[in-house]
């Protein structure tokens, strides 16, 4: 590899106070020069595939992005396939009712197994609240008490979840706060979970789009699916719950966000690996989709919590990779577990940076009284 070729990254590297084979928290360590001509054709995408391939390593992948997103980096010349993805993104819908279950079958039914391990015990596959918990469990259950507090949950109330994850929020309202609750999700994988860990409780999951809900409720909850369903489905997805919330009712939206409106997808890399069909909404587009629906009643940032869940449950993974190696590590090697690595990592540090954030929104339907915030 020519001298040329390496030093264009090298100073793209050190704008970001990020040095070669120099020992430092975020520094990094190039394994194979390929690695250089490989991110700069490929840029993001390029930068992931090569680390899961051994091309190169870092002792801190999480302050490698956190420094990386601190500079902006990321923000990179609308060329090539990006383009490509912007264009796909305007011109079809990625999150259709048809392409909506890739997601599901890449990264949420890959296996029940990987994700109690790496989750705890309260299987809670969102951001923690660790302001009311100083462990991971309790940090979660903080947090679905939080969302029970803001939607000043009542027993014998109807709860409407859309998007449902592991069904652990729906057993934890159903429990502690004598609701009834009908979940939506495409994930069979976590369906099946839901099921078995709810058996007689007041709760029912379907294993179905959330576009398919129907009925009347006192409330409707969606934590971790706004980030799926994709700007063209954004105003359609708020006329949803606004069909299935009784006149006075209350909802809550809990989703990733970033601090711009933007038509690019996320990461690449995340985008082809992890979520595919995943976007970002800006706190312009939440509020646009709600207009003649509902009142904001309260808006309220979680993201800097998110570093620290996500550290969290890269902690769980690596002490039980020993017990996952013989099922995971079977996919390409070491691939997986440096896939995994790279995904829990670049997004705790894009959260310390504060390029992205993490958003509660509790919208109110013909609601009359004062509405008291929570925290």
């Amino acid at each position: 590899m020519s001298i040329s070729r390496k030093n264009p990254v090298q100073q793209i590297l050190e704008s970001a106070d990020i040095k070669i084979d120099n020992g430092r928290a975020g520094d990094i360590v190039v394994n194979d020069p390929v690695f250089f001509q490989r991110v700069l054709t490929g840029g993001s995408l390029a930068l992931g595939e090569s680390y899961m391939d051994g091309d190169w390593d870092c002792n801190n992948l999480d302050e490698f992005f956190y420094k990386v997103t601190r500079a902006g980096l990321q923000k990179r010349k609308v060329t090539g396939k990006l383009f490509w993805e912007i264009a796909k993104t305007a011109l079809v819908n990625p999150q259709s009712v048809a392409r909506s279950r890739k997601v599901a079958e890449l990264h949420y039914n890959l296996g029940n197994d990987l994700y109690s391990s790496m989750l705890g015990r309260t299987m809670q596959y969102t951001c923690a609240y660790w302001t009311l918990g100083n462990t991971l469990d309790d940090a979660q259950t903080a947090k679905m008490d939080l969302v029970a507090r803001k939607l000043h949950l009542s027993p014998g109330m109807k709860v409407l979840e859309l998007g449902s994850g592991f069904g652990t929020l729906a057993k934890h309202l159903a429990e502690k706060y004598n609701v009834e609750v009908n979940a939506f999700n495409i994930s069979h994988e976590q369906v099946k979970f839901a099921r078995e860990n709810t058996n007689g409780l007041p709760v029912h999951f379907h294993e179905e789009d959330y576009r398919n809900a129907s009925g009347k409720f006192d409330r409707v909850i969606s934590v971790g699916l706004m980030e799926h369903i994709g700007p063209k489905n954004y105003r359609d997805f708020m006329k949803v719950i606004d069909r299935n919330l009784i006149d006075g009712g209350l909802a809550l939206v809990h989703t990733i966000g970033r601090s711009t409106s933007s038509t690019i997808p996320v990461d690449p890399w995340i985008r082809k690996y992890i979520f595919p069909g995943g976007h970002l909404p800006s706190l312009t587009r939440i509020a646009e989709s709600t207009e003649g629906l509902f009142d904001v009643e309260d808006v309220h940032n979680l993201g800097i919590n998110y570093d620290r869940t996500l550290m969290a449950w890269h902690n769980n993974f690596n002490n039980h990779w020993s017990k996952l190696k013989p099922k995971y590590g079977k996919m390409q090697d070491e691939k997986f577990k440096r896939m995994q690595d790279y995904y829990l990592l670049s997004c705790a540090g894009a959260f310390r940076s504060r390029s992205i954030q993490l958003w509660q929104t509790v919208l109110s339907k013909g609601r009359e009284e004062v509405y008291q915030s929570q925290r």
